[in-house]
């Protein structure tokens, strides 16, 4: 007989059918393909921005010293676009970042590509690595040690400058040149880098006066022709035969009634990425911008209809003469060698154009984005009496405030850049989560009840379950997929590096959400053991628990583990833990490769939006978690092995239990989801999740044999004494 006994509870009814455990069987896989398809299909649609960073957190400090030498202290990942801080006693000295983070960088192929960059407070790159990507250019012969020596040389450029136009001023470096035999994938590797690097500088305001508003050249979102055009991204002129010739004061064209169109004229501010990315896509939009220097600014200029916004003067003269850019008392003049031509746009929705031209307008003109500005169309005509007739068209644009970021920190009046010092950014970072600090506060306030006051809580048992199962919800939705709040390994071998290392607590502040939970974990561990995290406070131990309720309600078969294996596999997550310990200490970058053991990134952190092979781990474990209670919690998490080993010194044992248990009622071990009561009676603390189940039947006078029996003695009594007081009662009256 096998050791996995299949039954609807934990033990097997008799008399069960082969038939009846077939169909049984048959819903069951039902039931997994329906949450498998729920949790790829659904789950990934409420994913937000919540997994924006996951390429810049794996960098470690082995990493760092490529990207920063010298090294230095790295902090969590934050702002828009995602970086790391690096600290040097408690300032900050650059960031390092992902330019799949920053920018969602492709390739050539238009497969991602992903290089590793640090970036000092001066703007300058202090190193880049070549993290991933699926460029073909190394089947054609190009070796990937040149790829990789490519992308070492950005090394000391300044950002600021135009990529390979001019060299850099300091120091005076241009950008490498392009490898021989695969210059479009090297140019695409250099837009990327530096595209992101400008847009990480300029988030910080290391390119900007962080005093002053300034362009969102970071946040990009999908939209539409119709969406551009709406909320003011795109402005539009639209002029008939009868108007201009009204304007110029000539007459009509012979047999022109005047309603013909003359041209469709159209024109935006491009810079940010949500119109020029959207626009012509996201691999011509990073070659733009790679040619252009830091605060250099894009126009486009759209027109359909008779007239041509071109001419053929540009070609002789260098300069368009039908259009120019008037801003204030400033008139700009749109040259040849800031034009490029589009053949059509990417967007959805866009309408077939005539012509469609973009134009870089540099720094040095003065043009300020933030203020309005307007196209002039030029319009000419030459006629036999009145000579030659002009007049002009505006076309005014002014930006829409959702391209518009308020300046939010002061700028440092030293070297005009913004340091930030650790301790102020820690504060910062707190007042920023204010509200998921008080929350938090609010969940942990309650769950303090609960732990204090028990016996009180399971008293009613109906309300209790119902109570546990809304405070797992919000352990799911808010406290994981909201808050960030999922505890992990890598926290624990973090610390256990700092202690052996050079410990600052500056460092562990960045993220009050973490914070906390680990302070409020540590002291539960001392009070009640490992148990009030795994039960309560994990999200994804709280979503395993949800869809096993879920199953059993839905009478899928659990599977029952006997005793005598069950205790030979959860020494697996110890294991575990320790492997990825004495890994941490020779490579943190491998131990953090060895921690995706853990589904929590996947499933929690970045709400299933990562590459399949990871979802379909987690839905694995998920699923095992319909048919074995807690399977991941149980058997491999070696999060949950760390925190057992010190809650072996908790100071209190408030789980109740009496001399029957184990000798005549096994009730108890029957209904604990993780088999943490032995056989004999006694609880495991190392496995106890601190459900309270348990003593919801230690309480519950109709479950627990020893109550019942102790009830029903009672009730006999009662009856006993009410029949003699009827028997002495009876004689009494009958002596009257």
């Amino acid at each position: 007989m096998s050791f996995l006994s299949i039954t609807k509870a934990h033990r097997t009814p008799p008399g069960i059918s082969l038939s009846l455990a077939h169909r049984r069987w048959r819903r069951a896989v039902g039931w997994i393909l329906f949450a498998a398809f729920f949790l790829v299909s659904v789950l990934p649609g409420v994913a937000t921005a919540a997994g924006a960073g996951a390429s810049a957190a794996a960098i470690t400090e082995e990493i760092l010293a490529d990207l920063f030498p010298g090294g230095g202290t790295l902090g969590p990942v934050s702002g828009n676009p995602p970086a790391r801080p690096v600290y040097r006693d408690s300032g900050v000295v650059g960031y390092v970042f992902s330019t799949r983070d920053a920018v969602g960088s492709v390739g050539f192929s238009g497969n991602p590509i992903d290089i590793y960059a640090g970036l000092d407070i001066k703007g300058r790159i202090t190193g880049a690595v070549l993290h991933a990507h699926n460029e073909p250019i190394l089947v054609i012969g190009i070796p990937e040690a040149r790829l990789i020596d490519y992308v070492s040389q950005f090394a000391g450029i300044d950002v600021s400058d135009r990529a390979g136009v001019k060299p850099a001023s300091n120091p005076a470096k241009a950008a490498p040149d392009v490898i021989s035999g695969a210059s479009v994938s090297s140019a695409v590797i250099r837009n990327a880098i530096f595209r992101s690097a400008r847009a990480v500088a300029r988030s910080r305001h290391i390119l900007t006066n962080g005093t002053k508003d300034r362009l969102d050249r970071e946040t990009f979102s999908e939209a539409s022709w119709a969406a551009l055009m709406e909320d003011g991204s795109i402005s539009r002129l639209r002029l008939d035969q009868k108007t201009v010739a009204k304007a110029l004061g000539d007459v009509l064209p012979p047999g022109d009634q005047g309603d013909s169109l003359f041209i469709d004229l159209y024109t935006g501010l491009i810079s940010p990425p949500r119109v020029g990315e959207n626009l012509i896509g996201k691999l011509d939009f990073n070659e733009l911008l790679g040619g252009m220097a830091a605060n250099d600014q894009i126009i486009v200029v759209v027109a359909d209809g008779l007239y041509s916004f071109k001419g053929t003067g540009y070609i002789r003269s260098g300069l368009f003469d039908r259009i120019q850019l008037v801003q204030g008392a400033s008139t700009i003049r749109l040259a040849k060698d800031r034009y490029r031509n589009v053949e059509t746009f990417r967007i959805p929705g866009a309408p077939e154009f005539r012509e469609i031209g973009i134009f870089t307008l540099p720094a040095e003109t003065g043009f300020d984005p933030l203020k309005p500005w307007r196209l002039e169309l030029l319009v000419n005509r030459e006629t036999a009496n009145l000579g030659t007739l002009r007049a002009v068209f505006p076309l005014t644009y002014t930006l829409p405030a959702r391209y518009r970021l308020a300046a939010t920190a002061a700028q440092d009046s030293a070297n005009g850049t913004q340091i930030e010092q650790g301790a102020q950014y820690w504060i910062h970072e707190w007042e920023t989560r204010a509200v998921h600090i008080v929350i938090l506060g609010i969940v942990l306030a309650v769950l303090s009840g609960v732990l204090f006051f028990q016996d009180r809580v399971v008293a009613d048992t109906k309300r209790y379950h119902l109570f546990r199962h809304v405070f797992l919800v919000v352990i799911v939705v808010w406290l994981g997929w909201i808050a960030g709040g999922q505890l992990s390994i890598i926290h624990v071998l973090t610390f256990i590096h700092s202690l052996l290392g050079e410990f600052h607590w500056e460092f562990f502040l960045l993220d009050p959400v973490t914070f906390l939970l680990w302070g409020y974990v540590a002291v539960a561990l001392l009070f009640w053991g490992r148990g009030v995290f795994c039960g309560w406070l994990c999200p994804f131990g709280a979503l395993q628990e949800l869809l096993n309720e879920g199953a059993r309600k839905l009478k899928v078969p659990q599977v029952a583990i006997p005793f005598a294996v069950h205790e030979r596999l959860w020494p697996i997550k110890y294991v575990i833990f320790l492997g990825l310990l004495a890994v941490s200490l020779h490579s943190t970058n491998l131990a953090i490769v060895g921690s995706e053991v853990e589904p929590f990134k996947t499933a929690i952190t970045l709400k299933f939006a990562r590459g399949w092979p990871f979802v379909t781990y987690a839905i694995a474990l998920l699923a095992a978690g319909l048919f074995i209670e807690r399977f991941f919690c149980r058997y491999l998490c070696p999060l949950g092995a760390a925190l057992a080993i010190p809650a072996r010194i908790r100071m209190f044992d408030w789980l109740k239990r009496r001399f029957q248990c184990g000798e005549v009622c096994n009730l108890c071990a029957g209904e604990c989801g993780v088999q943490a009561i032995h056989p004999e009676g006694n609880i495991n603390p190392n496995e106890c999740i601190y459900c309270l189940n348990c003593q919801t039947i230690y309480h519950d006078e109709s479950l627990c044999p020893p109550l019942v029996a102790q009830r029903k003695r009672r009730e006999r009594r009662q009856a006993l004494a009410g029949d003699a007081k009827g028997v002495i009662g009876g004689d009494d009256n009958d002596r009257q």
